[in-house]
């Protein structure tokens, strides 16, 4: 399993990341059984798969207590990443404690900011009816983070979800960040235009979330149809189609969204691999990512994927999967939140 530093730091994380967000069970992905948890941090392991990624808001915090139950004698192999809301940075010790205390562990060997922190992706705290709070700013908020570093809680400092504009605004604090996690695969290209490369320049690793698109790209769905409302609120499909989970209010591209699936389907077959190997094996072929997350619910499916982490595509079929799925790339551009209409992207 290949390995790269996080940013300056001296972490080293594995070319998959394992998406911690089903564990633990939710209203989200439904029941996820604990030993079905264990198997696959276990078989992880195994395998060389060091990087797990969670947040205090998975499943109400029950995805950081059934990945450190599965971690267990074994966390000291392990690279654990969580978040924090930006609605609780105004207490960021204290819910840094309370997620190493779910984890049962001292320390976080990285800490991320969930979503940037500003007037839209952040409500106003209200001490009483009388006196309002306004949430911290960014400067405050890794402030404290650096203060959680210095105190050996937390070994780096990365973020989630932000923008070229908003790293800088970040950079310009002085505090180092090793990482950025955003949404990328065949189907999510927008960081490519402005976020990766300026992520590049300034030393900061990219992990790519959203490695299959929530199964769409283990080819789970043979039709538009198919795809549950709760996974079909992204821009990728009409509002309509997410039905009260949307709030996009976009027309979505499901035309071009299912006609690059079946392409990559041709491409899988002719190579004589899954369509999941593929979608992996495309994004680990960017030299700007350093690691994929991909969520797994067996050591099964865990297995099929990362096989694919030693997978290496052509020159070819890379252009070619570039080329099948730019129609997508077109219509959706370049706003990296996959969720807001463009006109309000929490991500600048």
């Amino acid at each position: 399993m290949k390995r790269k530093n996080l940013g300056k730091s001296d972490i080293e994380i594995s070319a998959m990341t394992v998406g911690c967000w089903a564990f633990g069970g939710g209203e989200y992905w439904g029941e996820q059984s604990q030993r079905d948890v264990d198997d696959v941090v276990g078989v992880a392991l195994d395998m060389g798969v060091n990087t797990f990624d969670t947040a205090e808001m998975y499943n109400d915090g029950e995805s950081e207590r059934s990945l450190g139950k599965a971690l267990g004698r074994r966390r000291g192999e392990a690279v654990i990443i969580s978040k924090i809301s930006p609605s609780n940075c105004h207490k960021v010790r204290e819910h840094c404690i309370a997620s190493l205390k779910r984890l049962g562990t001292d320390y976080l060997d990285v800490y991320m900011i969930h979503w940037p922190i500003n007037k839209s992706a952040v409500e106003h705290f209200t001490a009483d009816k009388d006196i309002i709070t306004l949430p911290p700013t960014i400067e405050e908020t890794l402030d404290q983070l650096n203060g959680l570093k210095e105190e050996g809680l937390i070994r780096s400092i990365g973020l989630s979800n932000f923008g070229r504009t908003q790293i800088e605004e970040v950079l310009g604090t002085g505090v180092r960040v090793d990482v950025n996690e955003m949404p990328y695969n065949i189907v999510s290209r927008a960081i490519e235009a402005e976020i990766a490369p300026y992520c590049v320049e300034n030393d900061i690793a990219i992990i790519g979330s959203m490695g299959l698109q929530q199964g769409l790209l283990a080819g789970i769905y043979r039709t538009v149809e198919d795809v549950p409302p709760h996974q079909a609120h992204s821009r990728h499909f009409s509002q309509e189609r997410g039905k009260w989970t949307s709030r996009h209010n976009e027309s979505g591209a499901e035309k071009e969204l299912f006609e690059t699936v079946d392409g990559l389907r041709e491409i899988a077959s002719g190579l004589n691999i899954h369509i999941a190997q593929l979608s992996i094996a495309w994004i680990l072929k960017k030299p700007f990512i350093a690691s994929t997350l991909v969520g797994s619910r067996t050591a099964d499916e865990l297995r099929t994927n990362i096989t694919a982490c030693s997978i290496e595509i052509s020159d070819e079929t890379e252009r070619r999967i570039d080329a099948i799925s730019r129609p997508l790339l077109d219509i959706l551009g370049n706003n990296p939140d996959y969720y807001e209409h463009s006109s309000k992207s929490r991500i600048y």
